[in-house]
């Protein structure tokens, strides 16, 4: 058991859910310490029925911190690691700032948990939409070594925050009563609509985003060869990422065997029974920390292709729940090591 894991940003949408799982999974730490801005710290704050005093988070918060946990914006992060790792902390961070860095491990602890034991005292958690894709993708690849995806995203408001849930339902109300639909967080109104935008544009035509998918898809499976097309888009749904995927594999898999492989895999929940209208949808899934997966079927435009579709919490696989599992393998690691210690592997 280590002594102290911090919540960096605990007082937001997915810092709340990374101290729900840390309860509920009855995380071995003697403490559990939330540090956020001073616009939220100094107040108390409750979750799951256990009060929390809220700290300020400024560099001596790290002291005698074994494992910390970080749910912030790039900024915030660029910021606050350097001051965890001088004090001997290991960070697990979930914002993009350090995913590509050749030193830094990007993991998914169902995929590859080996390169926890790479880091320096850094490790990324994936973006939301990239893990419950290479989810879905390592148990193929495994198989029969994955040569291409293409990919389109159907992006809930809440991986943009709070504020984006409120305007998804302020701006459905404008649109129920013929008003103009509200926009504030998004570019345009999300109500009864499809944006074919998340992030900002790239060279090519690409999204930040999709390229995301991209770069991070290949870094967490150790392989630049995989071609990836990637479109992301948001939905008017409220909660819940949900992906069309069409996986082509070098060696054929039939629908039975790709089936078969997904079920086994971890963390992973087969759903799929197009004649009973069984499949993942974003409303069954939410609040739940696997992947499902359904409509799982052979390409027949081509010789090698599997095409199917996922659903995943992106508050939960694809953020909070990610970090804690990535936790609770270091803290197995770092359990019997002295506060203060060299974290460098």
């Amino acid at each position: 058991m280590i002594d102290t894991i911090a919540v960096v940003g605990a007082t937001g949408a997915v810092g709340r859910i990374i101290i729900e799982s840390l309860l509920a999974r009855k995380f071995p730490a003697r403490r559990i310490k939330l540090l956020a801005s001073p616009r939220t710290a100094g107040k108390p704050f409750t979750v799951a029925g256990t009060t929390f005093d809220v700290e300020v988070l400024r560099p001596e918060s790290f002291d005698g911190v074994a494992i910390a946990i970080g749910s912030t914006p790039d900024e915030v992060a660029a910021e606050f690691v350097p001051w965890a790792l001088e004090r001997g902390t290991v960070v697990v961070d979930e914002s993009g700032y350090f995913r590509m860095r050749p030193d830094v491990p990007l993991v998914i602890p169902e995929v590859n948990p080996g390169d926890i034991d790479k880091h320096h005292g850094i490790i990324s958690s994936p973006n939301c939409s990239t893990t419950q894709m290479v989810m879905v993708i390592k148990p193929l690849h495994d198989a029969a070594r994955v040569r291409r995806v293409i990919v389109s995203t159907y992006q809930a408001v809440s991986g943009a925050g709070l504020a984006a849930t409120q305007e998804l339902e302020q701006a459905t109300a404008d649109w129920l009563q013929g008003r103009g639909g509200t926009k504030a967080i998004f570019p345009h109104s999300i109500a009864a609509n499809l944006i074919p935008q998340i992030g900002s544009p790239r060279p090519g035509g690409s999204t930040s985003e999709e390229l995301k998918m991209v770069h991070e898809t290949r870094k967490i499976l150790g392989d630049e060869s995989i071609g990836i097309c990637a479109t992301c888009v948001r939905v008017p749904v409220a909660n819940c990422h949900s992906e069309s995927i069409l996986i082509e594999t070098e060696t054929k898999l039939s629908a039975a065997q790709a089936r078969r492989l997904l079920a086994l895999a971890p963390g992973i929940i087969v759903v799929d029974d197009l004649e009973q209208k069984i499949y993942p949808m974003p409303r069954d899934c939410s609040g739940r920390d696997e992947v499902f997966v359904g409509r799982i079927r052979e390409d027949d435009s081509g010789p090698n292709g599997i095409a199917l579709w996922c659903v995943s919490d992106n508050l939960r696989k694809g953020a909070a729940t990610n970090a804690v599992q990535i936790a609770e393998v270091l803290a197995a690691r770092l359990g019997t090591r002295p506060l203060g210690a060299p974290v460098r592997a």
